[in-house]
């Protein structure tokens, strides 16, 4: 398996639905709507839950909606994240194991990636995220010189600028939408938020 490239987008999508649950355990869907051939560029994600990640019917049903959704916007579900609540603790439970051999089953160079709670601040200097590739059934470290996250110092500023101005508070994750269905978990809002921050030099948002 070759690169994996993060998008801006992506990153700070997956930092602020940390942000939003602090004491929770989070997870959601990395997803591309590149199809070139060798790298893996994670251009979207969609945050899923900050309760009862085990629970196998919404999973399920997420997972269901999110590919309906995909299969109509020209995207594909490329990879899972999650991010534990014990922040010192950044190992993939069997839930992320389970959920990430399901995506792997559809999408061969599938990823996992868990966010690293001990350095989420906004000041840290290298992206908190551990990545994980799939080999011989197993899911193993993924040298992090294959990972990329083009202008990561501006992916940072405006991961801090938004959680500063709260504009945190937008995103809406699965199980936000299913206790309020007007919720729009593909969080237009927040993405429309995020171009507006980056720099249009910066090609993919």
């Amino acid at each position: 398996m070759g690169e994996v490239e993060l998008s801006c987008r992506a990153y700070v999508k997956m930092y602020l639905h940390a942000c939003l649950f602090p004491r929770c355990s989070i997870n959601g869907l990395l997803l591309s709507s590149s199809s070139a051939g060798g790298a893996v560029c994670v251009t979207d994600c969609v945050p899923l839950l900050h309760s009862h990640l085990p629970l196998a019917p919404i999973t399920q049903l997420a997972l269901t909606q999110v590919d309906v959704w995909c299969s109509q916007t020209q995207q594909r579900i490329v990879g899972y994240y999650q991010a534990n609540a014990c922040i010192s603790d950044s190992s993939p439970t069997p839930c992320a194991l389970k959920v990430a051999d399901k995506i792997a089953e559809q999408f061969d160079n599938a990823v996992l990636l868990m966010l690293d709670g001990s350095k989420m601040s906004p000041d840290y200097r290298v992206p908190p995220i551990v990545m994980y590739e799939r080999k011989d059934s197993r899911w193993i470290l993924k040298d992090k010189h294959m990972i990329m996250l083009r202008q990561w110092e501006e992916t940072r500023s405006i991961a801090g600028q938004m959680l500063e101005s709260g504009d945190h508070a937008l995103l809406v994750d699965f199980d936000s939408h299913l206790d309020d269905i007007t919720k729009d978990w593909t969080n237009q809002k927040l993405n429309t938020k995020i171009a507006e921050l980056a720099s249009p030099a910066n090609g993919n948002i």
